[in-house]
C-alpha cells in the first residue's frame, strides 16, 4: 500500500508500511510463537490476512484547526492538526463522509478543541461504517454548550449524508488523552448500527466496542465456532463478551450460552441481537467477568475469553486452572499477557492457534488459541 501522508512524513501511524505485507504477517506470527515459547504440541493454522487498504470500519478523527477550516485526523508534536481525510486505511464509505462532516463543523459553529491553549469544544469525530454502508457518527464535545446547535443542524447533515443512521454527542470535559466521556446524548431515532457478520446482525450502540476490521473479525468468529462445534459443548460462557460476537456465533439449539460484559450498553446491544436472531438460550449479564466466574455454582463445558490487552489477571486465570473446565477459547491482542496467563493455567494446554491480522502495517494482531485440559 502506498500512502502520501507516510511518504511525506506527516503521519507515521502505520509503522510497518515500508515492509512488504506478507513479511509483516510472517513476522507477527513468528513473534507470537516466540513469546509463547513455541510449544511443540500446538498446531498453527495459516494466518488470516487482511486487505492492505480500506479495511478499517472506524475512524477516530481528532478535530483541530478552526470552525471554518477544520482538520480531521491527528495532532502533530506541537498539538496542531494534521488532516488525514484521504487516509487509504478507510474504505470509500468512510472517506466520503469526511467532507460533509467538516462542512457540518463550520455550519454548526463547532470550535475545534485547541489542546495547547485548552479551549474550544469539538475534540473528536468518531465514525463507524457497517458492512451495508450505514454510518454511526459521534461528536465528542468538551461540554454541552454546542449540543443545541448540533441538534439544530443535524437535518442538514442527514440530507448530505444519507447513510447517517445513528448520531450522538459524547461529553468529555477533561483535558486529558481520553477519547470519550461517560455521558452520551443520542440524537437520532435509531440507537444502534447493524453490523452484519456471518449472517448475524450484531447491534452496535455508540459506546459499544467492535473489532476495527470487520472481515477479519468475521474470520475470527468463524474459526472459534468451528473449534467449539467440534467439542459440541452444551454450556458456554463468553467472558468479556462485548456486543456478543462470540456468544451469538456459538449459540444454537441445545446449547446454553451466557455472556458477561462490564459495559451495560454492550449488553443491551447483545440482548437485542439475540432477540432478533431467535436465540432464547442465550443470556447476557452486565458485570465483572472475574467476579461472575468466582461466584458461579456450576462450571460450563467451554469458556471463551477475550480480555483487554492486560489479559485475564491472576484471579481469573487461577479460577480457570482450578475449575476443571475442559476447554477454553482465548482470543488475545497481546501475546505477552497471553503467555503470562497460560503460565498461570498449566493444566490448560494450547492445542491449536491462529494469528489474525486485524491491523495491517502495525505491530498489532489478534491470536486465537484453543486450550484443552491435560
Amino acid at each position: 500500500m502506498r500512502c502520501a501522508y507516510f511518504d511525506a512524513g506527516v503521519c507515521s501511524s502505520c509503522t510497518l508500511l515500508a515492509q512488504a505485507y506478507p513479511a509483516q504477517v510472517a513476522d507477527k506470527e513468528r513473534r507470537v510463537r516466540e513469546v509463547l515459547g513455541d510449544p511443540a504440541d500446538v498446531t498453527w493454522l495459516p494466518p488470516v490476512t487482511s486487505a492492505e487498504a480500506g479495511f478499517r470500519n472506524k475512524a477516530k478523527m481528532v478535530v483541530a484547526g478552526t470552525a471554518d477550516a477544520p482538520t480531521l485526523g491527528i495532532l502533530d508534536v506541537h498539538g496542531l492538526g494534521v488532516d488525514l481525510q484521504d487516509c487509504p486505511l478507510y474504505p470509500p464509505a468512510l472517506q466520503a463522509a469526511f467532507a460533509p462532516l467538516a462542512a457540518f463543523v463550520a455550519r454548526a459553529g463547532l470550535t475545534p478543541y485547541d489542546v495547547p491553549a485548552r479551549r474550544g469544544e469539538l475534540k473528536h469525530l468518531l465514525v463507524t461504517v457497517s458492512p451495508d454502508g450505514e454510518l454511526l457518527v459521534r461528536f465528542v464535545l468538551r461540554s454541552t454548550e454546542a449540543l443545541a446547535r448540533v441538534r439544530k443542524h443535524l437535518p442538514w447533515l442527514q440530507e448530505r449524508l444519507p447513510a447517517l443512521t445513528v448520531a450522538s454527542v459524547n461529553v468529555q470535559p477533561a483535558h486529558a488523552a481520553v477519547l470519550e466521556g461517560e455521558r452520551e446524548e443520542l440524537l437520532t431515532e435509531r440507537a444502534t448500527l447493524r453490523m452484519h457478520v456471518n449472517g448475524l446482525d450484531l447491534h452496535l450502540r455508540p459506546r459499544s466496542f467492535f473489532q476495527t476490521n470487520t472481515e477479519v473479525a468475521a474470520a475470527l468468529y468463524r474459526q472459534a465456532t468451528a473449534w467449539a462445534d467440534e467439542a459440541a459443548p452444551s454450556t458456554v460462557w463468553d467472558l468479556y463478551c462485548g456486543v456478543g460476537g462470540f456468544a451469538l456465533h456459538l449459540a444454537g439449539p441445545g446449547r446454553a450460552v451466557v455472556g458477561v460484559e462490564a459495559s451495560a450498553e454492550a449488553v443491551a446491544s447483545a440482548e437485542q441481537s439475540a432477540r432478533e436472531a431467535g436465540l432464547p438460550g442465550t443470556r447476557f449479564l452486565a458485570g465483572d467477568a472475574t467476579a461472575f466466574a468466582l461466584a458461579a455454582a456450576d462450571v460450563p463445558d467451554l469458556v471463551v475469553v477475550n480480555p483487554p490487552r492486560r489479559g485475564l489477571g491472576e484471579p481469573l486465570a487461577r479460577w480457570l486452572e482450578e475449575s476443571g473446565v475442559d476447554r477454553v477459547l482465548y482470543s488475545s491482542c497481546n501475546a505477552t499477557s497471553l503467555a503470562r496467563d497460560l503460565a498461570a493455567m498449566p493444566s490448560l494446554r494450547p492445542r491449536r492457534a491462529q494469528v489474525l491480522d486485524m491491523f495491517p502495517h502495525t505491530g498489532h494482531y489478534e491470536v486465537l488459541t484453543l486450550l484443552e485440559r491435560a
